[in-house]
């Protein structure tokens, strides 16, 4: 379990996508009930109280954890869901490991649910039936409908809002002691703010020119000293005075030559590292005294333009998203496909990107158009941020897989903030507390089973 910023958290609040149903089911067939709550608890928490509050007949006890059971039916139905998932994935199933996590994990849940209940944590009927509320809406059904919908799929009503009431009650609990555990020292938070100076130079523009003097690929030990006698001549033509952009033109037979041999400004990480490496701790209008040699041939290089990274600034993106949870009813591949035809739809005019997520997203950003606001460096998982950061503005990315699901992003806009040393620093802390929350989390929950009574009904797994 991985703890996010809020707006990172708006990417988790997903069930199940909105699928047409004359695409995805049976014409006579009711479209999945999604269960979103935002903020709390997650769409997982709202679909874990909906399975439990479903019971089959002949279902017998198959664990006793405190004052909870956990059933034979529950095992089973997650081992299913498991390995379904699997199976989607192409993972390779091994069933009695996946029945083995299935029951591990509900006695960890029943761990923390009786943990949650008698830390005097509560929450009070109104905050319960808002979430109920934003269920309902989330399906354009109203608190009645929604109601008999789940009447209809064998749900018991009061257990599924004691369920839910319980997935709160833990994910409250949950923030409020583990936060406790995790401690981040001064040193530790200098340490981070280096690393991140350190990256943001590395990754600073840079605009390059160069003179290239190609070696052929089969070239004899004699051409290969000729041309590098040709681009040391060439360094030497240019070091002593001669216009750099002429001798390009001249001698560098290279895609750049008629610009004067000018690659163009471009993040140093998207520079091959050896051009980066040659020119380091060069200003703006040097020329690197030494001839390069790659594997492609013999370079000179000249920094035409260096941009210094400002360490008390950062670039916030501002990006819009449409997210597709793959479900029974949705296969990944059919999701990339439906996303990928938006896509192309948006681009060609024919639909706009805000309307196409009011209609399709399936997360709270949804009803602002799949905007996700204004957000700094690490507000989103590693896979999303990493697509978002390699788009331009205004450019939509391909479809691509989160754990959340399958997106396509557009970012809108960019822009530099200026951030004071105190932020800086709380931001930091803000950091190592997300990086460690999964190793704390791991650990009370370790801690609170180790205190737990638990008896096991059925025989070892």
């Amino acid at each position: 379990m991985t703890r996010f910023s809020s707006q990172a958290l708006v990417l988790a609040l997903v069930l199940l996508a909105a699928t047409p149903l004359s695409q995805a089911q049976p014409a006579n067939a009711k479209p999945p009930l999604d269960t979103r709550t935002g903020p709390t608890p997650t769409a997982a928490a709202a679909q874990e109280a909906a399975a439990r509050a479903r019971r089959l007949p002949g279902d017998h006890i198959a664990v006793v954890v405190n004052s909870e059971v956990v059933t034979a039916g529950e095992i089973s139905g997650r081992f299913e869901r498991a390995r379904e998932e699997a199976q989607r994935r192409g993972a390779p199933v091994n069933p009695e490991e996946l029945r083995k996590d299935a029951q591990e994990s509900l006695i960890d849940e029943r761990v923390l649910v009786t943990h949650a209940r008698d830390s005097g944590a509560k929450v009070e009927e109104p905050e319960l039936d808002r979430v109920v509320a934003n269920v309902a809406a989330q399906n354009r059904l109203t608190v009645p409908q929604l109601l008999e919908r789940l009447k209809e799929e064998g749900t018991d009503i009061k257990r599924f809002r004691e369920n839910l009431r319980d997935q709160m009650l833990i994910e409250r609990v949950r923030d409020s002691e583990v936060a406790r555990r995790i401690r981040s020292t001064e040193a530790e938070i200098d340490k981070l703010l280096e690393e991140r100076r350190a990256e943001a130079v590395a990754k600073a523009p840079l605009n390059l020119a160069q003179i290239l003097i190609p070696v052929p690929e089969k070239a004899s030990s004699e051409q290969r000293e000729n041309r590098r006698k040709e681009a040391e001549l060439a360094l030497k033509r240019v070091l002593a005075g001669e216009d750099f952009a002429a001798v390009a033109r001249e001698l560098s037979q290279d895609s750049n030559r008629q610009n004067g041999g000018v690659i163009g400004l471009r993040p140093a990480d998207k520079l091959p590292e050896i051009f980066v490496n040659a020119v380091a701790g060069l200003e703006s209008g040097r020329v690197s005294p030494r001839v390069l040699e790659s594997g492609v041939g013999f370079h000179v290089l000249k920094v035409i333009e260096r941009q210094v990274s400002d360490a008390g600034k950062i670039t916030e993106t501002r990006a819009r998203h449409i997210l597709l949870r793959p479900s029974e009813q949705l296969q990944p591949q059919v999701a990339a496909q439906r996303l990928a035809e938006m896509k192309r739809a948006v681009e060609s005019g024919s639909a706009k990107f805000e309307a196409l997520a009011a209609e399709h997203s399936a997360d709270g950003s949804a009803a602002q158009g799949g905007d996700l606001g204004w957000a700094p460096p690490g507000q989103f998982v590693p896979e999303f941020e990493e697509v978002m950061n390699g788009l331009a503005p205004g450019a939509i990315s391909p479809p691509f897989a989160s754990q959340f699901g399958i997106h396509i992003i557009q970012v809108l806009e960019r822009r530099e903030v200026a951030v004071d040393p105190r932020q800086q620093r709380e931001q930091a802390r803000n950091v190592l507390r997300e990086r460690k929350f999964g190793d704390a989390y791991k650990e009370w929950v370790a801690d609170l089973r180790a205190k737990a009574f638990i008896e096991m009904r059925d025989a070892p797994l």
